[in-house]
This record gives C-alpha cells, sequence and structure tokens, in this order.
C-alpha cells in the first residue's frame, strides 16, 4: 500500500532506538482507527506476533463496529439486555479492548494500542502480560510532528515529520517568497519521508515549494546506527576487503540483485507495476542462487521490456539531469556517473549491468581484494557512495516539479546504511 492511511498495522521489525519514537507515532497516527502497531525484536517472532496481531484487529474492529451501532439513532430503543450483552462481549479476549477516555482526552476514541514482540514481548509470556497500550500524549499535539498535508496522490506520501513555521490545527502555513520568475507566491514548507513504500528508508527530505515547483532543500536523515554487521548490498566487496575469501559469483549476484532492487524501486514509483514486480522477483531468484540458465532468458526479457518502452521514456527523460563532468566534481561514482544524464539514463545503466552481470554468476573465482567497486560505486574513497548522491540531490530536484521529486530521488536510491561506513587503510570498514 502507498500510504499509512490504507494501513491498519504498523509492523517494526527490530527494537526501534529511543529517538525513533516521534516518527514511529506520526506513521501511526496516520493510520485510521482501528489500528495497531507492534514491535517484533527478533525475526524468529514475527510470524507469531503477525498471528497475534491479526486476533487483536478483529477484535478492535468488532468493538469499533459495535459501537458506531450503539451510537446511532434509535439503537437502545429496545431495551439494554442486547446492548449489554454485546458491549461486553470484547473483555473475554486480552487487553486489546480499547479503555475508557480520560476527562483530557475528549471523544478521541480507544487509545492506540503497541505490542512489543520481540525482548519480553507475547513470545515470552504464555499470557498475554506483553502487551502494554501505546497512548500518544494527545492526538492535537502529534499533529505538529506530523505530515497531513494536501490529499492528492502526490502530497498522501507525506513524512510525518513537521518543519514548523506557524501553523494552524497542525498544519503549516504558507508563506510569502521571491519565485524564480520574481513574483512573489506563497511557499509551503514540505518533508518527505522517512518511511514511505519506495523510499529510501530513513532519508528526509524538507522541501520548500511554491506552487507545484521545488524552490528549495535540505536533506535530513534519521540516525544511522554504528553496528558491526556490514551494510548488504556491499558487503562482498568489504569482506574481501577484510582478506576473506569470497568468489566472484557472490560479488555478481549481489550486484545483479541490487540493481534490479533500484530498477523495481524506480519503476514501482513511476507506476509500471507489473515489471516492478518482475524485477523484484529476478532480484530474489539471483540472491537465492539460482542458476544462469534458470534467469538468463527471464531476465534479458526484462531488460528489453523496459529498454524499449516509450511511454517510460517519455514520462522520467529529462528529470535529475547529472552530467559525467559534474558527478565527477561532486564525489559521485558508480551507475550514477557512468549514466551520464538524466533518471531514464541510470535506469538503461542498471539494467545494462545487470545483462553484463550475468557472465559472473556461475565465477567461482575469488574476488580480488583490491576490487572495491560496489553497486553504488567506489567504496575506498573519503565518503561512502551513498553520501555523494545525498549531497547532490539538493542541486537536482531544485527547479523540478514536486510530483518528479520522488522519480529523481529513486533513480539515484542513495542506501543509508552506507552512511556507517568510514575509510580505514584504504578500505571501507562498517
Amino acid at each position: 500500500m502507498d500510504t499509512p492511511a490504507a494501513a491498519d498495522l504498523l509492523l517494526v521489525c527490530g527494537v526501534p532506538a529511543p529517538e525513533d519514537g516521534e516518527w514511529l507515532d506520526g506513521i501511526e497516527w496516520s493510520m485510521p482507527e482501528p489500528a495497531l502497531r507492534i514491535v517484533a525484536g527478533e525475526s524468529g517472532r514475527i510470524a507469531g506476533a503477525l498471528d497475534m496481531a491479526r486476533r487483536d484487529l478483529i477484535d478492535r474492529t468488532v468493538t469499533w463496529h459495535r459501537a458506531d451501532v450503539a451510537d446511532e439513532p434509535g439503537a437502545h430503543e429496545h431495551g439494554d439486555h442486547e446492548g449489554h450483552g454485546e458491549g461486553h462481549h470484547h473483555d473475554t479476549h486480552h487487553d486489546s479492548s480499547p479503555p475508557e477516555a480520560s476527562d483530557d482526552q475528549g471523544d478521541q476514541g480507544p487509545n492506540r494500542h503497541r505490542m512489543d514482540h520481540g525482548h519480553g514481548g507475547h513470545a515470552a509470556h504464555s499470557g498475554h502480560e506483553g502487551h502494554e497500550h501505546h497512548q500518544p500524549a494527545d492526538h492535537g499535539q502529534h499533529k505538529d510532528h506530523m505530515d497531513h498535508a494536501g490529499h492528492d496522490g502526490h502530497m498522501g506520501h507525506m513524512g510525518h515529520e513537521m518543519h514548523t513555521m506557524g501553523q494552524v490545527a497542525g498544519l503549516p502555513m504558507a508563506e510569502r517568497g521571491d519565485d524564480r520568475d520574481e513574483l512573489r507566491l506563497d511557499q509551503l514548507h514540505v518533508p518527505i519521508g522517512p518511511a514511505l513504500s519506495d523510499w529510501p528508508a530513513g532519508l528526509i527530505l524538507r522541501l520548500t515549494l511554491q506552487g507545484d515547483v521545488v524552490q528549495d532543500v535540505a536533506v535530513d536523515h534519521l540516525r544511522v546506527p554504528s553496528v558491526h554487521r556490514l551494510p548488504f548490498w556491499d558487503e562482498p566487496w568489504l569482506r574481501a576487503a577484510q582478506g576473506e575469501k569470497v568468489t566472484r559469483d557472490r560479488a555478481a549476484r549481489r550486484r545483479c540483485a541490487a540493481h534490479l532492487d533500484s530498477a523495481g524501486r524506480l519503476l514501482a514509483v513511476v507506476g509500471w507495476d507489473d515489471v516492478a514486480a518482475r524485477c523484484r522477483r529476478l532480484r530474489d531468484e539471483v540472491l537465492s542462487g539460482a542458476p544462469r540458465e534458470g534467469v538468463d532468458g527471464d531476465l534479458r526479457r526484462t531488460v528489453r521490456r523496459v529498454g524499449r518502452s516509450r511511454p517510460l521514456r517519455w514520462s522520467i527523460a529529462g528529470l535529475g539531469e547529472l552530467s559525467a563532468d559534474r558527478a565527477r566534481a561532486v564525489g559521485v561514482t558508480g551507475p550514477a556517473l557512468a549514466a551520464d544524464g538524466d533518471a531514464y539514463n541510470r535506469l538503461l545503466m542498471w539494467m545494462s549491468e545487470v545483462e553484463r552481470g550475468l557472465d559472473g554468476l556461475d565465477d567461482a573465482r575469488p574476488l580480488a581484494p583490491d576490487d572495491r567497486t560496489g553497486p553504488r560505486g567506489r567504496l575506498d574513497g573519503p565518503r561512502p557512495p551513498s553520501q555523494a548522491l545525498l549531497d547532490v540531490l539538493p542541486e537536482l530536484l531544485t527547479g523540478a516539479e514536486f510530483a518528479c521529486a520522488r522519480i529523481i530521488v529513486a533513480s539515484l536510491d542513495p542506501d543509508l546504511d552506507e552512511l556507517a561506513l568510514a575509510s580505514v587503510s584504504g578500505a571501507a570498514h562498517a
């Protein structure tokens, strides 16, 4: 689904950091009631957490339906017997039933509900003691930290962090500013991110809009934790740099899968869902070790279909123009440098590298330790490849139409996990 407004369950995989609470609250409060948020701290407990979440949602949906029926005119005209019999049914389940609203909550309805299914959650108990109610301080207050601006298809993708310049009912007021035609027009400050479908996880863009034109861009992101695991897409090259034995086919598979993942994200943003799904299926097959002859035909057909689509070229050509000279000047490496062009050129470069990578899928020779070229660029430079992609975003987005902003971001597809890398002894290590 494209927006939180279409969801009824928020699943948090892993234990969130304390500073992540605000934007998680923002996503949850963008979901219509009845809504549920669960935290699965360990991968082995996700299935059980989802089963319990399903039961909770059914209970809460029934409770809300009965409450709505009870509030309808004439619902109590036939006496209290039936209403009382129905009204207490949800108490037979665990405490997912909504507690009574306190005086300062008014008529806000049931409290939001959060379940922790990680360390010490449901999976650790025979009953349901692991549940804890999650009630943000006040619905109105939380709207100060959320973005509910706009109701069209693109504004529905807004993030959940508010850049306040003066607000009415939690929404930012427009300001006046000079536009590129030297006219004084309203300016609107719009944040996008950090959690959207087909969006670099954790990325936050704060845009200043005049009409539908981006006038200014500030790039931000959630804190990238310093962990001991290597970034997934760069792992083969980083392990080889550390002296581990890594085969070339492992690196080739990771590169092909990374480009298929990026292409699938861009195609999904453009709206070509069937080819996006095909790219993702091929990505999974390549990662799972499928033999070359098993994916060769389908992969080449997909590459040809993308390259021959005139509507696709017309829809994204000219967006995010980045020449090779400019890319080199700002430290961009990898496909974005080699593409020497716009969003369409970068998509074709991904697909071309995927096709070329087929020859290495069954190459059992060891990867050279000095091969430091990951899917997004050089891993032994002064900064991670994705940092350079983030740094060049403002100039590519400024002056673009708002509807094109997500296409430009998807055509670069920075991986924020790379920001935890540091250049150590000529090789990037996590």
